[in-house]
């Protein structure tokens, strides 16, 4: 006969639970350990910063004039092109009308006429005058003949002053600039007829040697900008304010820099807003009128918690930035900010305050309430890594 050794059951039961909880705490203190990782974190601090307030805004000529004319005629002659350069006094249109040429012929023949009687008059008088001054005839005569002449020489400056008239009228036939600038809108052709009563006018020339860019404040913003900048007057804040960019509409920014100018004296009832005008120069005539831009206002902001923009994120509309607190818990703190010119940074308005440690890594992946292994790095360093 074999002999088996035979292990009691209760033996093996009490093996095996021990194997699983040994197994269970292994298991469990895995986990916790691979739970705890290390994030970089930065201690916030407060520091200068220029920002920028943009506003949406409509660019004209410093002279957007309207070219008319004067007299009714068909066009004859479009001596320019769209979007060309003229001076002043450069002839723009020629207008058909021969009436004019011919009043202008007609009242140098009048004017040669009125020097005729006039000629005659004096000679009239010049022959009465020595017989009435021998008695041969009445001084009544002479008098005759001197109101004579004094009507024929009236006549003569009618005739002329209506001959300068007929003139000026052929003059109106050729449309000349009134400024330097640029051609716009040719809406009339050769053959149209027009006149000073028609809707369109022949074109517009803008001096856009200097272009005024027009954009719009609420009253908000228009009340903060009299409290926040130095000025005994209204006119003595708008000289205090620095030099504003323009943004294109491609996106860049344009290379000269304007000045504001005038806030109009009231709000506008339909819109609650304060026009607004700022002046740029423009010498290689880029910018034309009627086009869209953003002006940037500067704005200075001192003793300000500034913060990475990829250390926040966006959730239901809220702004959110992450702090290290209690037990080196992960915190979701709302906060509301502005960009800082460049992309990279934000200024916090509230929120945040120096005495927080915000998390600059992970964002997006870590949530409330996990413990972390907080990495202290300076600011200066999550600068760098933004710029490249």
């Amino acid at each position: 006969m074999v002999s088996l050794n035979i292990i009691p059951r209760s033996l093996v039961l009490i093996g095996t639970v021990s194997l699983l909880a040994a197994s269970c705490k292994t298991d469990k203190g895995g986990q916790q350990a691979s739970k705890v990782q290390s994030y970089k974190v930065v201690a916030l601090e407060r520091s200068s910063a220029t920002l920028y307030s943009e506003y949406p805004a409509k660019l004209q000529g410093a002279q957007d004039i309207d070219i008319r004319p004067k007299i009714d005629g068909y066009i004859e002659k479009v001596m320019v092109d769209e979007g060309q350069e003229v001076k002043a006094g450069q002839v723009l249109f020629t207008i058909n009308n021969p009436q004019y040429a011919q009043d202008v012929n007609n009242m140098q023949a009048a004017i040669s006429s009125a020097e005729a009687a006039v000629a005659a008059a004096k000679l009239q008088v010049k022959k009465t005058r020595p017989l009435v001054e021998q008695g041969i005839i009445s001084a009544y005569e002479l008098e005759t003949a001197e109101l004579n002449l004094h009507a024929r020489e009236a006549a003569l400056a009618q005739a002329r002053a209506m001959y300068n008239n007929a003139r000026t009228n052929l003059g109106y036939t050729r449309v000349t600039s009134p400024v330097n600038g640029v051609v716009g809108l040719l809406p009339y052709r050769v053959g149209s007829y027009v006149n000073s009563a028609t809707a369109q006018p022949l074109t517009t020339v803008s001096d856009i040697s200097k272009m005024y860019v027009y954009f719009s404040m609420n009253e908000k913003q228009q009340l903060a900008f009299s409290e926040q900048t130095e000025g005994n007057t209204f006119q003595a804040k708008i000289q205090q304010l620095p030099p504003v960019e323009l943004v294109l509409s491609t996106g860049e920014v344009y290379p000269q820099k304007g000045k504001v100018e005038t806030f109009s004296g009231q709000v506008n009832v339909q819109t609650g807003a304060f026009n607004v005008r700022a002046g740029f120069p423009n010498p290689e005539r880029m910018l034309r009128s009627g086009s869209s831009a953003t002006v940037r206002i500067p704005v200075h902001v001192s003793n300000a918690i500034l913060i990475p923009q990829s250390a926040t994120t966006e959730l239901q509309n809220k702004r959110l930035a992450y702090v290290v607190a209690d037990s080196n818990k992960v915190k979701a703190v709302p906060v509301s900010v502005r960009p800082v010119p460049g992309g990279r940074l934000f200024v916090v308005d509230s929120g945040l305050t120096e005495k927080d440690r915000l998390i600059v890594e992970g964002i997006g992946i870590l949530t409330e309430g996990t413990v972390i292994d907080p990495r202290l790095i300076s600011m200066d360093s999550v600068r760098t890594v933004n710029k490249k």
